[in-house]
């Protein structure tokens, strides 16, 4: 019934602004047919028009007649912009968070962007149930923002919607089930020795008289997860952590630096459109579409390496590709575009965490101490051969190491905040939603709120995804259910590499912690998050590293 009274009401609004806009129309007819030219009629008539779409869509109608109008909002903004930079200003999602804080709702605040155009910024689990659960599919990514994105990571699932999304969702589901993705653990383990191993290389040319290096770590999360999702995604192994010039990951890093430069573009392609940035003399247009091209090629060309070998059948393939061919679900096309979504999206999420895991460590090296002790008193010695270790089982158990790894996916969540437009008239909450109305839903404002998480929700604190009796649990204490952690967001549009990314995690940080000691290079500084798409420390992250026993 709600929404029939809204249709009937958008009806209203329409008539009302037809009959505003031929009334004037009229008049200006009636006062220039008399002697003035047609061209003078006819700009004049432009100019006039657009005029009253102005005063319409700038004042009337977001004040008088949008059915979002009684909503709670932020007051002030930037006069026109209102708060439409909200969503490009760093840390993702900070600005969200302080709506959520500080302006009192039920769920929903509406969120003025530029010229009073309306967007809404969920707050609550009710209403994240709603848009991401009950009726996901009434909401779409913007066009623009697909656009974008497709250039770097194809038209996979991550970017597709409605029909096409379901199918290839149901058909990849199968390659990241729990018990895959647990015979995979012993690739996970084996490429973060093998970086742990290059590290102390590079320490070995840089050693200061203490024993100590400086080593960024950015660099080596790139080239490990790189490696991780080769082998473990798509059967192949880049060898990007002993290759000092591997073209992967200069492509990807030359990609996903995160400079003021691409958030420019990134803002650039959203406000005027892709077609028309890319006509704009910009080097970046120029290396995007270099970096991006020498990428697809790479898919291809793999694609069809990969189907040779396959044709052989001698050893059983057991990465995600493989089961993908065999599902004979996809074209080359789809799967290329797979590929492209698998290797960005795949190994960039997990080494942004792992980089954060590392600097939460160093910020707090009493629960790095406990970590390490935790590690090295229940995993196998790290050149250990035993087939009889489960080590998917035994990670899965350690419930500091859980803890850990859970908060840094809390404070940083990979993608700190995602759009969403209704492709339909809908509602949340009883709340009529408008069709074309932007809808944000910001992991980094919902995993910070202290409504939901309590008075510490900003502290580092693993003991909350550890009950008393010691054992591990997955709702962090949080005060409401799992809506409030939205790191790999829920429902049909989560995550699917979900349990693929924390097994990886946790063995990045369980080999890491258990070989090295380290504080910051520089004690006093506190990283600053920042990138694109994904959420990364802007200058990197510089650890003084100390080589300990090998356990």
């Amino acid at each position: 019934m709600s929404l029939q009274r809204n249709k009937t009401s958008s009806l209203r609004l329409i008539t009302v602004a037809s009959v505003i806009l031929g009334t004037a129309d009229l008049l200006l007819f009636h006062q220039l047919s008399s002697g003035a030219s047609f061209t003078k009629f006819v700009v004049v008539l432009i100019i006039l028009n657009f005029l009253i779409w102005i005063l319409w869509a700038g004042f009337i109608y977001p004040h008088f007649f949008s059915p979002l109008r009684h909503l709670p909002q932020p007051k002030g903004g930037w006069p026109i912009i209102r708060f439409g930079g909200a969503g490009f200003q760093r840390p993702a999602g900070q600005r969200f968070l302080e709506f959520i804080e500080r302006i009192p709702n039920e769920g929903i605040i509406r969120v003025p962007g530029f010229f009073n155009s309306e967007a809404i910024l969920l707050a609550n689990s009710e209403a994240l149930a709603e848009v991401l659960v009950r009726k996901s599919y009434d909401y779409e990514k913007p066009g623009e923002v697909r656009n974008f994105l497709r250039q770097i990571l194809g038209d996979g699932l991550i970017l597709t919607e409605g029909d096409e999304h379901k199918f290839q969702r149901k058909h990849l589901l199968p390659a990241f089930s729990f018990r895959h993705i647990k015979e995979l653990v012993p690739v996970f383990w084996s490429r973060s020795i093998a970086m742990r191993e290059q590290i102390i290389k590079e320490m070995q040319e840089t050693v200061e008289p203490d024993g100590q290096s400086v080593v960024e770590l950015n660099h080596w999360a790139n080239k490990v997860t790189l490696d991780i999702i080769g082998v473990a995604g798509l059967g192949r192994d880049f060898r990007a952590l002993s290759n000092a010039d591997d073209p992967l990951v200069k492509n990807y890093e030359e990609l996903l630096e995160p400079t003021s430069e691409k958030l420019v573009y990134f803002v650039c392609n959203l406000i005027f459109g892709r077609k028309l940035v890319s006509w704009m003399p910009w080097r970046l247009n120029e290396r995007l579409m270099a970096t991006t091209g020498t990428l697809r090629e790479f898919c291809l060309e793999f694609l069809q390496q990969k189907k040779e070998v396959m044709k052989k059948g001698s050893v059983e393939q057991l990465d995600i590709l493989s089961l993908l061919i065999k599902s004979n679900c996809f074209s080359d096309e789809t799967l290329i575009d797979q590929l492209l979504t698998f290797i960005a999206a795949g190994h960039e999420t997990t080494s942004s965490a792992f980089a954060w895991a590392a600097y939460l460590l160093a910020k707090n090296p009493e629960i790095q101490t406990r970590l390490r002790e935790e590690v090295r008193s229940n995993l196998p010695h790290t050149s250990s051969q035993d087939p009889t270790y489960d080590l998917a089982t035994i990670l899965d158990s350690l419930p500091l190491l859980h803890g850990v790894t859970q908060e840094v996916l809390r404070l940083y969540p990979s993608v700190p905040s995602t759009i969403r437009t209704t492709i339909r008239e809908t509602y949340i909450s009883n709340q009529v939603i408008p069709l074309g109305t932007r809808i944000q839903i910001v992991p980094w404002a919902i995993n910070r709120s202290t409504t939901l998480w309590g008075a510490d929700a900003l502290v580092f604190n693993p003991e909350r995804w550890i009950d008393k009796d010691g054992t591990i649990n997955n709702h962090g204490g949080m005060m409401g259910n799992n809506y409030c952690n939205l790191t790999f967001l829920h429902g049909s549009r989560s995550c699917i590499g979900e349990k693929f990314a924390k097994s990886e995690l946790k063995a990045l940080v369980a080999v890491f912690v258990g070989g090295f000691e380290w504080e910051m290079a520089d004690k006093s500084e506190v990283a600053v998050p920042a990138g694109v798409i994904t959420t990364k420390p802007k200058n990197g992250m510089k650890l003084r590293l100390k080589e300990l026993d090998v356990w």
